[in-house]
């Protein structure tokens, strides 16, 4: 089974949406081995978004996701990276497909309510910033039996 690394930005907190992205997750039948509420220091938000560092956005983006508390998940399923992501929508939301997270409930690519990683390695690089491994639980969901062949 492939993880995955979803954050709840400051705007989805804001909004009380957290229930409604972690609910979406476990219905589809992804399982959270990890789930944390926190305002993100400035050292881990500049880690996390490292690969934009020198772009012009870069001092908005890390003062927006350190204004607030966030929510970080650590996701389980199979090709969890791509269901997520398909479920995210577009990172700008006028152009997120109807019934995803961001085309239900962003206007702005600034305030898009979610981030989620792109691919297994930056999956891997995300979780390892926001999370030690006795952090994350380990189990077996009863229903998997249902989910998967």
């Amino acid at each position: 089974m492939q993880l995955s690394y979803v954050m709840v930005k400051p705007d989805g907190v804001q909004r009380n949406l957290v229930g409604e992205v972690i609910s979406r997750m476990e219905k589809r039948g992804l399982k959270i081995l990890a789930l944390k509420m926190y305002t993100i220091p400035e050292d881990t938000a500049r880690a996390h978004y490292a690969e934009h560092e020198g772009k012009p956005f870069f001092q908005s983006l890390l003062d927006f996701i350190t204004s607030g508390p966030s929510v970080s998940i650590v996701i389980q399923g199979k090709n969890a990276v791509s269901v997520i992501r398909t479920m995210v929508g577009a990172t700008n939301p006028s152009e997120a497909a109807a019934g995803t997270i961001r085309g239900e409930f962003g206007l702005d690519t600034g305030r898009n309510i979610v981030h989620a990683s792109d691919s297994t390695e930056s999956a891997n690089r995300e979780i390892s910033i926001h999370f030690s491994e006795s952090e994350i639980s380990q189990y077996l969901r009863i229903d998997e039996q249902w989910l998967y062949e």
